[in-house]
């Protein structure tokens, strides 16, 4: 258990060296991760836990859906719901039956093993069916991609995860010798897929209803807590899908209990809580990636790694084109520079591989698909990884940090200036510094304020952009305070509880079209170089 612990420690001071590391190298931080991993796992300098299905399961993966789901704005999520479901299942399903009809030819006539059937290609391709856009999403947030293009993103990775391990287990009991016909395929689909729908919903509900009836942050923590893990376990439990679960039970505490049944100091620690824990497990989980790479497996078997990434990745290209065209006449259109980086960035990640691990040992073809699976990822996060950025530039779809860079830097002048102004004053009442000292500075923090004030006024004149956006944080800010005013006064029996639900209504129905509004205007910019159409 010591060593346990000295080894947990020692990963969490080397997520801390990467992570100072690629903000100055402007890396991913998932690139950096595993490239760590794979270097302690090389030198083996010391040996950590194996990334097995049953801790992935029980410890990382609820968290990190969890997390991803209760970020995850439903408003936004449901106003895509046409492309995103397009994308997670018939999508998944295709990108299977398609990368296992190019694989299995290929792999076939080049001899990489005797006897690969259509059914291996299936189980290869469904190892590999699920994103993991974790070093996308963070280049996305920084190099201030539209939104609309991000939730696309997530939303069809939190689906997608659930699809992928459903439609594995479905094709791994095909090929164990269990029924085969589409009919009962088709049922287990549904059956797994709604006990994870039932049970996550009645997890978020339960707990969005305790969290409506308590106002303590260490309380609400605790029952979101158990809202992730419940739900996963006992989806599972009931033979349905866990991953499912969890992400339903995310999004309605997110999105029902965040807003309706937080304060906004509750709702602050709550997603700090789970931001933190989101860092923590991908920390491990990718460092843990390089730790399970055995280089020179890797290196012999190069040739068919190679050919299966370049078959996932024109597997996903194909899936992803057809969905846009069938997209074209609706109101969810995409435009080809859009499903280009859907396409390159459909990164696979440690589901893949702790799912290729989980074969038995005496699986047909196992320790080739394992490497296999190995490899790809491992070349999907290095090579898609590093070069998504290059490729969001190139397409145009990088907003112009240079023209922003003043703007920001007006606002961080203002309330530098006036927070040192604040204390100035305090100073000043309390007698702590000579009257004629505080007046000098004061004079000339009230300088600097108005100077940065007028520079930020100039900019709202050349680019309107900024004052709307501006406008609407404060707008989207003062709304919570409304809203936390109102509980307040109903839990103090102030207002009647009547009054106070018709309230917040109106004020979440302001809120919900104040994003509605600005999620349009990130989708149709003025100088329409990222319009989805």
């Amino acid at each position: 258990m010591a060593d346990l612990g000295v080894v947990i420690l020692t990963l969490f001071a080397i997520a801390t060296v990467v992570a100072l590391l690629v903000r100055r190298l402007a890396l991913p931080y998932t690139v950096g991760l595993v490239v760590a991993g794979l270097a302690l796992g090389a030198t083996r300098a010391f040996h950590a836990p194996h990334l097995t299905k049953d801790l992935l399961f029980a410890v990382f993966l609820p968290g990190l859906l969890f997390e991803a789901a209760f970020h995850l704005d439903f408003t936004e999520f449901w106003r895509n719901r046409l492309a995103v479901f397009s994308l997670a299942i018939p999508g998944v399903i295709a990108s299977i039956a398609v990368t296992a009809a190019l694989l299995t030819p290929v792999a076939a006539t080049l001899h990489f093993v005797q006897e690969f059937h259509f059914i291996d290609g299936l189980i290869f391709a469904s190892l590999l069916a699920a994103t993991d856009p974790i070093a996308v999403v963070g280049l996305f947030k920084t190099l201030g991609v539209p939104r609309r293009l991000r939730v696309l993103v997530e939303g069809e990775s939190l689906l997608n995860d659930g699809t992928a391990v459903v439609f594995f287990t479905l094709i791994l009991g095909v090929a164990s010798g269990h029924d085969a016909s589409v009919g009962s395929a088709g049922f287990s689909f549904l059956r797994v897929t709604g006990i994870g729908l039932l049970v996550g919903t009645l997890a978020g509900s339960a707990a969005s209803q305790v969290i409506k009836r308590v106002d303590e942050a260490m309380i609400e923590i605790t029952v979101t807590t158990l809202a992730a893990y419940g739900s996963f376990i006992g989806a599972e439990y009931l033979g349905g899908s866990g991953v499912i679960s969890t992400v339903v039970a995310g999004m309605i505490c997110g999105n029902y209990a965040a807003k309706k049944g937080m304060s906004p100091t509750t709702r602050l620690s709550v997603e700090v809580f789970w931001e933190y824990v989101a860092f923590a497990f991908n920390s491990l989980v990718f460092l843990l990636i390089g730790f399970e790479v055995t280089i020179p497996a890797l290196i012999a078997a190069w040739r068919p790694i190679l050919l299966a990434f370049l078959v996932v990745t024109l597997g996903r290209a194909i899936v992803v084109a057809a969905v846009t065209l069938l997209l074209r006449r609706s109101r969810e259109r995409l435009s080809w520079s859009w499903a280009a980086v859907l396409s390159w960035g459909g990164l696979r990640g440690a589901l893949s591989m702790v799912l290729a691990l989980s074969l038995a040992h005496d699986f047909h073809h196992r320790q080739l698909l394992v490497t296999m699976t190995f490899g790809v990822v491992l070349l999907s996060i290095l090579v898609q990884g590093l070069t998504m950025a290059p490729v969001l530039r190139w397409l145009h779809l990088v907003s112009d940090s240079s023209a922003r860079r003043p703007y920001d830097r007006g606002r961080g002048e203002l309330l530098a200036a006036r927070a040192a102004r604040r204390v100035l004053d305090r100073l000043g009442h309390e007698g702590a510094v000579p009257s004629d000292v505080v007046e000098t500075l004061r004079q000339q923090y009230d300088e600097r304020a108005h100077a940065a004030e007028q520079e930020i006024l100039r900019l709202y004149g050349e680019r309107s952009e900024f004052r709307d956006q501006a406008l609407e944080q404060i707008r989207q800010e003062l709304l919570l305070v409304e809203r936390d005013a109102v509980v307040r006064a109903a839990r103090g029996e102030i207002i009647t509880a009547t009054v106070a639900g018709e309230l917040t209504a109106e004020i979440d129905a302001r809120r919900t079209k104040q994003l509605r509004d600005s999620t349009s205007a990130d989708e149709h910019p003025s100088d329409g170089r990222d319009k989805p159409a």
